[in-house]
Order: C-alpha cells, then structure tokens, then sequence
C-alpha cells in the first residue's frame, strides 16, 4: 500500500540565527585555542543537541561563575550576562570570552544610556530568563522594572513617570510585545523606546514565516528546546495565526503521530538554536510515513553574519 500524500510547508528563514552561529563557533575556537576542558557559564545555546556536541569535543557546562576553576578558560552564552559576571572573573584574573548575540549587548547598551540620562528602566521579559536576568544586571539591583504583560503594567510603581524608558528582550512575541509597549505608552506618554526594534531581525523573521505557513498546514512542528524563548513563541505564534495543531519538539522521536493521523499539510519550523541536521531528521520522518512534497514558504532573507572576538582569531 502506498504512503498517503502529503505536504511539508517547510519555513524559511528557520534554525540558527547570526548570534546563535558566533556564539557556537566561539566555544569551538577556544578548544582549538586553549584545549579541553573550556568552561561555559550557563548553555552556551538552549539546545541539548548543540550543548551534547560541544560537550563531547571538551566544553564542560556550569551554571555559576564560582564552578569555574580560575586557571581554564570560561565562555559566556549568547543570552548574556549581569555586568558582576565579568568583573568577577577579571578579579579572578580568568581568561574569559563574552558569546553574548551582539543584538542582545546593544540592548545593554541602551539600558545603560538610559541610566547614565536618569531614566528608570522598565524591561519586557520573562522572569528568570537568563536574557533578561542579563541585561537587568547591567544596572544596580531594583534599578530595572520588569512586566511580563500588558496587565502588569498598570500594577508598576515608578519613581518619575516622566522619566522613564523601556527594553525587551529580544526573543519575544513581536505581537504581544506590541500590546505591553501600548500599555506602556498609555500610562506613561512620556516613556522613552528603543531608536531601533530590540527584538531581533531573526525572531520576527521566524515568526513571520510561521504566520505564513499556518494558513496552509493542517499541524505544524517547530524544532527546538522546551528552554529556548524564542522556540516557544513560534509555537504560540503559529497556534494564533490560525494552526489548530502547533507543537514543540526536539528530535525526530517526539513526534506524537498519532496526533497527526489524517493530515495532508504540515507546516516545519525550527527555533534560532536548532541546527538544520535536526530539521532534516524530522522531515525524513515523514518521508518514512508519507508520499512527501516538500514547500519552501520564504518571507526573508538572511545573510547576517557577526564576526567572532579578534582575540580567538589569533594563535594561543
């Protein structure tokens, strides 16, 4: 009996981003460099199969800056870092690389201008998020506000509504960062906003690309972490736009197929820190069950690309 016919919607852009990409290839050359074991502060990606990967050429993951031994090298993730990270291990006199995303330390950047002009921060983000515990810390404790929502707002106590502006993190939902920002500008018209979008080019591209796709599949599968921020709005972003079935998965294996019995379109995406050899498994999957036509639904292109520290460039 043959397989029954079935289209893969397959998103583009989808998978790793520029930051994502750099922050990887950082945590490689500093083993070329300095050889195994080369520490990393927290994930260097939120991904287990990046993570596994590195882990098997030498990386050894730690959460804290005090599991580090002073005399090996330690890497910082791509989410960022509080400013006392750094100067601890400059204290420590450790060899240190910052893997932060460049998009991510130019809202650190604004943060901190916007302190030295006494502004009170107010950051949208998700509580915990090692992102947003970054760039809060670029400034004094109880120095940064922060709302997870529009409701959130209006239960906020500032110092000087006239003097404040706001961040975000960069990995949210563009339409609902959209509605917190209203809020925000509601209750206090004077707020200040970023001079450019802080969420960045990536996350609304693959947002965008699902919107796209879930008018066309009956399911769709976004490739990622349950930890990666920016995975999870992709699923909540294709389920809006009208996908009936939207879930996450990391690996080929969790595919739940008894969900998607009667398909015959769906819609495949992967989180900013998903390689592309993880959604090549999943589509072969299918190829496995079903008579597969593959569709590319593009809605940019990317060809951003950040150059890694000039120090990692350079022999040991």
């Amino acid at each position: 009996m043959p397989n029954p016919p079935l289209t893969v919607y397959l998103a583009a852009p989808r998978g790793f981003c520029a930051g994502v990409d750099r922050a990887i290839k950082i945590v490689e050359l500093a083993l070329e460099k300095w050889g195994a074991p080369v520490y990393v502060r927290h994930e260097i990606v939120h991904n287990k199969f990046v993570v596994d990967g590195l882990r098997a050429k030498g990386a050894v993951f730690v959460e804290e800056l005090e599991d580090c031994p002073d005399d090996r090298p330690v890497v910082f993730s791509a989410h960022g870092v509080p400013k006392s990270v750094p100067a601890e291990a400059a204290k420590r006199e450790m060899i240190y690389v910052d893997a932060t995303c460049p998009l991510v330390s130019k809202v650190h950047i604004e943060a901190s201008r916007h302190a030295v002009n006494g502004l009170q921060m107010v950051m949208i983000g998700h509580q915990g998020h090692p992102e947003t515990i970054g760039t809060m810390g670029q400034l004094p404790d109880g120095d940064v506000l922060l709302v997870e929502t529009a409701d959130e707002v209006e239960q906020l106590v500032v110092r000087d509504p006239g003097q404040l502006a706001y961040v975000t993190q960069t990995t949210l939902s563009v339409d609902d960062t959209k509605d917190i920002v209203a809020a925000l500008a509601a209750r206090f018209p004077a707020i200040v906003g970023p001079h450019k979008e802080d969420i960045c080019y990536a996350t609304t591209n693959r947002q965008q690309a699902v919107k796209a796709m879930a008018t066309k599949a009956d399911a769709m599968l976004v490739v990622g972490a349950p930890n990666s921020s920016n995975s999870r709005r992709l699923v909540e972003v294709g389920a809006r736009a009208g996908c009936s079935y939207a879930q996450l998965v990391q690996r080929a294996v969790d595919i739940d197929w008894r969900a998607l019995d009667g398909i015959s379109g769906i819609g495949i995406t992967a989180g900013a820190s998903a390689p592309e050899v993880l959604i090549n498994e999943v589509v072969d999957a299918f190829r496995d069950r079903y008579d597969v036509t593959v569709e590319m639904v593009e809605t940019a292109i990317e060809n951003i690309e950040f150059k890694v520290p000039r120090a990692l460039r350079q022999p040991a």
